[in-house]
């Protein structure tokens, strides 16, 4: 039996890393070619993209794609985290909070927007990651970045008590470019309320031109799971270009080839019929090649 090669598209559960799923597919499919798409921490759930095998080149088109959330928010607890993992910095008397006053603080953290990410994350810095430095006990101020949130929608806003601290609760719905932080939209609108605030669940339910509906359980992956095809895949993510079979010999040696009129000159997939080729951008008026698939 040949290895699988495609894509797999999990609904991670909570408690694990993202890493570990990989590691839990690794076992069920039998191969050890497996990557993830846009890490989620181990309390998120949602829709986690894997590569196996060849379409781990896919990863990178696949991981820059926009993303779709649901999540809760405690509005009146912050913590070191920015989510429910972390312990409590500061309680504030949140339940005087009324929907209106939530959703006009929430449009300041609409559009193309400047966020400094959670210091308990996974960017880099000076080579390592950030969550590694805070455990160490080192303060990490992270720069912010732009970041783009098209969709900030308050869902429904709750009084409840917390800890014996009056707080308000919000279900909240995201969508945004990658590399926002959800954790710190949480924290980010708590402080423009005057009250601070966390994630206290995410579950990302879209990850580009995945979504739930293309999902499988994690505990059901094994030898029968049905991948998406690598061209099935990059087809759903980029510019698709269909090659005649001499085309398609030629490319995959790399060949450069007359790049299609009327095609966007960005990342585009060439397939063979239902076989990715490989994906090229355009320079010179010519394919250049990323990758090409045997």
């Amino acid at each position: 039996m040949s290895d699988p090669v495609g894509i797999l598209v999990v609904d991670k559960p909570t408690g694990i890393t993202s890493h570990g799923v990989v590691s839990r597919a690794r076992r069920a499919l039998g191969t050890r070619k497996i990557g993830h798409a846009g890490t989620l921490d181990p309390d998120a759930t949602g829709v986690l993209v894997l590569g196996v095998g060849q379409a781990t080149r896919l990863l990178g088109y696949l991981s820059a794609s926009d993303k779709d959330y649901d999540s809760t928010f405690v509005l009146g607890q912050t913590t070191v985290t920015d989510d429910a993992a972390g312990d409590t910095l500061a309680w504030s008397d949140a339940g005087h909070l009324v929907r209106p006053e939530i959703e006009r603080a929430m449009t300041s953290f609409t559009g193309d927007i400047e966020q400094r990410p959670s210091s308990v994350s996974a960017v880099k810095v000076d080579g390592k990651r950030a969550y590694d430095l805070v455990r160490s006990g080192a303060d990490v101020d992270l720069a912010a970045r732009p970041v783009t949130v098209t969709r900030f929608d308050l869902i429904d806003a709750r009084a409840e008590m917390r800890g014996g601290h009056p707080v308000t609760v919000i279900d909240v719905r995201v969508s945004c470019s990658a590399g926002t932080y959800v954790r710190a939209l949480a924290r980010d609108l708590g402080a423009a309320l005057g009250v601070g605030g966390h994630v206290a669940s995410l579950r990302r339910v879209r990850s580009g031109a995945f979504a739930l509906d293309d999902a499988v359980a994690l505990d059901d992956v094994g030898p029968a799971t049905k991948l998406v095809t690598p061209a099935g895949a990059a087809s759903r993510t980029l510019p698709t270009v269909a090659l005649d079979a001499d085309s398609a010999r030629l490319a995959r040696h790399g060949v450069p080839l007359p790049w299609p009129d009327a095609v966007p000159h960005g990342p585009t997939a060439f397939v063979d019929g239902d076989v990715l080729v490989g994906i090229a951008s355009e320079r010179a008026g010519r394919t250049a090649w990323a990758t090409v698939f045997a």
